[in-house]
């Protein structure tokens, strides 16, 4: 479709929105609640298959942690560069994925500022987690990582993906998950990508929403707006929706904490967000992820978005960034 018609069919659909206000009653729909947060976590990307994993993450509203190997940031920085620009959180998984435990204290610290040398040339990010390969540590191990600012991270609830576990054993074992912990999954597995939607039904029914993994303490907690991204500070943004139609609703959502902001807002597709006003828009090639920029027109944005089937889904904000 060429630009012109796509902005002529956006205008159409704007002048459909104005209209369809008038004398239609709708109450809108309360956004889903956190009353807990678990840490979803990703081993041994970067991949060939970390785009498909992404684009299921972002089409079911989830931000996870992507714990990478240096060898393999190193040899896909675009897909590297991917998690971070889809609002992941990376973390460093050493440099090839060795057994650490038998390394020497001057073995495991080459190989972990190695990889943090990786991830951050890729991404820009330095991570603060560190999630041993294998699970296996010991002191002098976590000494080491915490000498280089990270938290060690193992994991409360293993999928069994890697173990060759089908869908719904991946999904019946991400059920025991709990507020605050953490579950082991892997990057490049079909198995896994094929449960996401079946884990987040879940994780929904039960008021737990995904999180970030605190480098304080290694537990899953709300996400603090900024992801990693690395740079500016952090703001808060609070969505309304104040319109529902059939077919589409509006979202309002309130900036506050910077006068100067970028937000990430994400629908679950089918949906499609079609018009947006009061900032700098970009979308995702699905049209469900958009990242909004202030632009002097005042610290409230909008958008609509076109239910397509799914009317019961709602935007979500996935980041709030300063500056």
């Amino acid at each position: 479709m060429s630009l012109a018609r796509t902005a002529a069919r956006l205008a159409l659909v704007a002048t459909a929105v104005a209209l369809g206000g008038v004398g239609v009653a709708a109450t809108p729909a309360a956004a889903a609640t956190c009353t807990g947060y678990v840490g979803l976590t990703f081993d041994d990307g970067p991949t060939g298959s970390t785009g498909s994993l992404l684009s299921v993450l972002q089409g079911n509203g989830v931000r996870a942690t992507m714990f990478n190997t240096g060898q393999n940031a190193q040899n896909n920085r675009s897909a590297a560069q991917q998690q971070v620009a889809a609002g992941m959180w990376v973390g460093n998984h050493s440099w090839n994925h060795a057994h650490m435990t038998t390394m020497t204290q001057a073995q495991m610290q080459s190989d972990l500022a190695q990889t943090n040398s990786a991830i951050q040339s890729a991404t820009g990010v330095r991570p603060q987690l560190f999630r041993p390969p294998y699970g296996e540590t010991n002191g002098t191990l976590q000494s080491v990582a915490s000498s280089l600012g990270m938290r060690q991270v193992i994991w409360d609830v293993d999928s069994q993906d890697w173990n060759g576990a089908g869908v719904s054993q991946i999904v019946a074992n991400a059920g025991r998950l709990q507020a605050g912990q953490v579950i082991l999954m892997h990057d490049g597995i079909a198995n896994t990508r094929s449960a996401i939607p079946q884990i987040m039904a879940n994780l929904t029914s039960r008021n737990l929403c995904p999180g970030m993994i605190s480098p304080s303490t290694g537990r899953a907690v709300a996400p603090d707006g900024g992801g990693n991204r690395g740079g500016g500070g952090s703001c808060t943004a609070s969505t309304s929706y104040p319109n529902v139609w059939g077919d589409r609703y509006n979202t309002s959502v309130t900036v506050s904490g910077a006068g100067s902001w970028t937000v990430v807002v994400a629908v679950t597709q089918p949906q499609r967000i079609v018009t947006t006003w009061n900032g700098t828009a970009s979308l995702d090639g699905t049209a469900a992820v958009l990242t909004m920029r202030s632009n002097g027109s005042g610290n409230t944005f909008g958008f609509t978005t076109m239910f397509n089937g799914n009317s019961g889904g709602r935007a979500q904000v996935r980041s709030c960034t300063a500056g």
